[in-house]
């Protein structure tokens, strides 16, 4: 293949690569109600009625620090899930406040889990969690693994950073694949921490 005629594709190749890493800093907004059973809100955040729900999938595996996790262990908490990547800006600048909300209602019966995935060693994961001050386990899903467990049509993360609040049974109740403020994360968990 003459250089030529590699142009347009390697054109084509940098165009996907930048839409697929405009995610991280764009906050883009997927999805709507259209038969899915979810309503996305103002507010980007993207809810379900309890009893439409559908179940998170299995999601365990190693953590960055080398143990190993398994989401259901946390049946009957609230589970916050957050994806997110060391090199990610955005990731960077909600973190603290995850933290701190993550602390705040962890006696509430909130448990929250990251996924550090597209990082090529734990080591950059790491060091992100201790400059970050993050104290909550994260999975290491360097290829997009667990990402991928999640079914189409569902309330699924697909951008980096997503965040997902699982409610007691498993299910999932919210989405935002946008960053979010400390206040807008409060607002996500409080209805589903509210159910009985």
């Amino acid at each position: 293949m003459s250089a030529a005629s590699r142009a347009p594709l390697t054109l084509a190749g940098a165009v996907v690569t930048t839409l697929l890493l405009s995610a991280c800093t764009s906050g883009g907004k997927s999805g709507g109600s259209g038969g899915t059973g979810f309503v996305m809100g103002e507010d980007g955040i993207a809810t379900v009625k309890k009893a439409e729900r559908d179940t998170a999938p299995e999601l365990s595996g190693a953590t960055v620090d080398g143990k190993q996790l398994d989401v259901s262990a946390y049946d009957g908490k609230v589970v916050v899930l957050n994806v997110w990547g060391s090199w990610c800006a955005p990731c960077r600048a909600e973190a603290p406040g995850f933290e701190k909300v993550s602390q705040d209602l962890k006696a509430d019966g909130v448990q929250f889990v990251g996924i550090n995935t597209r990082d090529t060693s734990t080591k950059n994961a790491l060091a992100f969690e201790e400059e970050q001050g993050v104290t909550y386990p994260s999975l290491y899903d360097p290829t997009g693994k667990l990402m991928l467990r999640f079914e189409k049509g569902t309330l699924n993360p697909q951008a980096i950073p997503s965040t997902l609040v699982l409610d007691r049974d498993g299910k999932i109740a919210a989405r935002s694949l946008a960053p979010l403020s400390e206040e807008k994360l409060r607002k996500m968990i409080a209805p589903v921490l509210a159910e009985k």
